[in-house]
């Protein structure tokens, strides 16, 4: 498994060599810095910290941390992929990923903030006339017994702003100069998020 730290930058449309136009997204994918590797022996399991971004101020304790890599990484985050060929600061680019190939891709969802039934859970309004006063509530949400309303009630609450996961996407172009890649279809998060994206193998 491949995996890349990216930011979202938008929707555009792309026309491929057939002339069809895909609606695609562009995310400017690293360059990424191996910042620690954890073996099974010492850790338990196995996987790679990459670092993004330049941080404009680090604590000591991460400065410390990021010591080993030469970097200012502004996002860590680790992915289970194989580190037999890497070595703490190397750096990880958008030619991990061919044009064509399926991968998976992680962020945070935009964040709608505290939202009814009908938005949250798609449910159906009250009839509007007649004196109807039912028209946006949630309706009943338990009998007298026993008592207590069941857990996973569907209810009204916080919207949004939970990490998720749209997997087998494909991408349709890898700009290496500009460090994009042009994933068909839509991907989690508002513009200017944080994204893991990882091989689909």
């Amino acid at each position: 498994m491949r995996a890349i730290l990216g930011k979202k930058i938008g929707m555009t449309n792309y026309f491929n060599n057939k002339g069809e136009m895909v609606p695609v997204t562009l995310v400017e994918a690293g360059p990424c810095v191996v910042t620690q590797i954890k073996s099974a022996d010492k850790d338990g399991y196995q996987a790679v910290q990459i670092g993004f971004g330049k941080a404009k101020k680090l604590s000591k304790p991460l400065m410390g941390h990021l010591k080993g890599s030469k970097s200012k990484s502004r996002y860590l985050k680790e992915a289970r992929i194989e580190s037999e060929n890497l070595k703490i600061g190397d750096t990880i680019t958008c030619d991990v990923f061919k044009e064509g190939e399926k991968i998976h891709v992680t962020g945070l969802t935009k964040g709608k903030g505290f939202a009814g039934t009908i938005k949250r859970h798609n449910f159906a309004r009250g009839p509007m006339t007649h004196g109807s006063r039912n028209q946006r509530r949630p309706g009943s949400i338990g009998a007298m017994f026993p008592q207590h309303v069941f857990k996973g009630r569907k209810m009204a609450g916080q919207m949004g702003h939970v990490q998720t996961t749209v997997k087998n996407l494909r991408v349709e172009k890898v700009d290496m100069e500009g460090n994009i890649i042009a994933v068909k279809g839509a991907i989690p998060g508002p513009r200017k998020s944080l994204l893991l994206i990882k091989s689909a193998d």
